[in-house]
């Protein structure tokens, strides 16, 4: 049996009619950049979300550095940020001109805690970055809190977390802002690279809807220097279309996710996801914590089943971060998961048989 990491193909065959419709209406109406596409989506993300406002983008990268620059993070400035992410999270403080700050991870989470944070904490900090990793919702109101103590700047990395939600708050409303990727594997994804960043801070919505266009709202305004990075109408159209269906795939991964608990619960050399609050985690990834990781790895794919690892090396080891000087012992967590760390497929068009064939695959491993 093959199990594919993901399936976008059959994820485009389940809806190909709406977005065959969307395009055309796009096409059609000769208006391929902003647009009312465009405003449409931003109105309707931003009222799922539950916030004021939602700026379309080229991708989240782009938001991440727009944030800092409409936040004036200067250079000198330090920023915290998780060790254990993608790079985009780290970069763009670099880009920025500012020094980035690595915080371990805890090791049920992969997440940064307010503890964390606390410890790296300097005179020179101005913001940190959370990241929402893998769908699973960073604990937020301790460290913005502790942001607020410190008159610390915070930004949300909402890539991973589409609609994640506690009792208590929505995924990118506890921060001064939060970041969305629409890369097309994520939960809710765009035919191509595309990002958004919200907020209830309307300065700061207007700040950055300027500096992505150029430093102006209108063709032949500038205000400032900016940069161009928006979301194009095409993209936007399949993100409504998408919209509609994110709620019934996003159970679906719950669903899935909770087979491969139920029936991995027993296999004691592999640690599960954590699971706090039902709505917390949406599962853009299904990552275990695996003894023998590797051997793990060439047994899953002899037998047809794709894995990925998010991610092979810890940001602060990677040779674009060398200059840091870091070793393994500054950060314990980060540097064991990236021995450890398995992501097996996951996404709305698995078959409960492809789950449980994969869950017999890891057990006869183990020897269960």
């Amino acid at each position: 049996m093959q199990v594919l990491f993901n399936d976008l193909a059959a994820q485009y065959q389940a809806i190909r009619n709406e977005v065959g419709d969307a395009l055309q209406q796009v096409l059609q109406s000769g208006w391929y950049v902003g647009g009312d596409h465009v405003k449409s989506f931003e109105t309707e993300f931003a009222k799922r979300c539950g916030v004021a406002h939602a700026i379309g983008l080229g991708n989240a990268t782009d938001g991440l550095f727009l944030a800092l620059k409409a936040l004036n993070i200067q250079p000198g400035d330090e920023v915290i940020t998780p060790a254990w992410s993608w790079i985009s999270s780290a970069e763009v403080i670099s880009q920025c001109g500012a020094r980035v700050v690595f915080a371990d991870v805890a090791p049920d989470t992969f997440t940064i805690s307010a503890n964390a944070i606390q410890k790296k904490i300097t005179s020179k900090t101005k913001a940190v970055i959370v990241v929402h990793l893998y769908g699973k919702m960073v604990e937020i109101q301790p460290i913005r809190d502790l942001c607020n103590q410190h008159k610390i700047k915070l930004i949300e990395d909402c890539s991973q977390a589409h609609f994640a939600e506690t009792a208590a708050s929505k995924v990118g409303t506890i921060g001064d802002c939060g970041i969305f990727s629409f890369y097309p594997t994520k939960n809710l994804g765009a035919f191509g690279d595309a990002g958004c960043l919200i907020t209830n801070n309307e300065a700061l919505a207007l700040k950055v809807r300027r500096l992505a266009n150029h430093g102006g709202l209108t063709k032949d305004e500038h205000l400032f220097e900016g940069m161009n990075s928006r979301l194009d109408s095409l993209q936007a159209a399949v993100l409504m279309v998408k919209l509609a269906h994110i709620e019934s795939w996003t159970n679906t991964r719950r669903l899935l996710a909770n087979t491969y608990i139920d029936k991995l619960r027993m296999v004691k050399e592999i640690v599960l996801p954590r699971i706090d609050e039902p709505l917390a985690h949406v599962f853009h990834l299904f990552v275990i914590r695996a003894q023998r990781r590797e051997e793990l790895r060439n047994h899953l794919e002899k037998l047809g089943i794709q894995t990925l690892i998010h991610y092979p090396k810890a940001l602060p080891f990677e040779p674009a971060y060398a200059y840091l000087n870091h070793t393994e012992l500054d950060f314990p967590v980060a540097s064991q998961l990236q021995y450890e760390v398995l992501s097996l497929p996951l996404h709305p068009f698995l078959s409960h048989k492809q789950i449980e064939y994969v869950c017999w695959a890891i057990s006869s491993f183990y020897g269960y």
